[in-house]
């Protein structure tokens, strides 16, 4: 696998730049086991290959597509794994959907809570305000504890 113009080797800087990943979160991802071990140049600095920038763009696409970093570290063993069950996969990709559905109820909830609430503000001149109001209100739960 050929990485173009680079001659083989990229510096952090240039497969940041080709990953769309930056530079920080290349190390991140280093220091957490994402990226394999990383070969260093005669002077110490580290040399990224065509294999490095594939799984940075895997890493990247994953991301985006809102995957844990733990679930990411799944997908990438089972991307390496030549003889992996699809199936794998697929639990993984459906475990997310339901995280991301459970998600998506809770934020819908939080949206109508305050359009309600600022419903209710009048959003004038005067103190009075239920959205501060609501902030301010200690649940039930949070009594007991404190």
């Amino acid at each position: 696998m050929n990485d173009g113009e680079h001659g083989g080797t990229m510096n952090i800087g240039e497969v940041a730049a080709r990953s769309g990943i930056s530079p920080k979160m290349v190390r991140h991802y280093e220091q957490l086991g994402l990226l394999p071990r990383i070969a260093r140049s005669d002077a110490g600095y580290r040399r990224y290959g065509a294999r490095e920038l594939h799984t940075l763009r895997f890493i990247r696409r994953a991301r985006d597509l809102g995957f844990s970093i733990a679930e990411i570290a799944e997908l990438l063993a089972l991307w390496q794994d030549r003889r992996r069950a699809s199936a794998q996969v697929k639990r993984i990709a459906l475990a997310h959907v339901a995280d991301l559905d459970r998600r998506m109820a809770e934020l819908a909830q939080m949206k109508g809570t305050l359009q309600r609430l600022a419903a209710c503000c009048h959003g004038d001149e005067r103190p009075d305000c239920p959205i501060l109001d609501e902030l301010a209100h200690e649940a039930p739960a949070e009594q007991a504890h404190g």
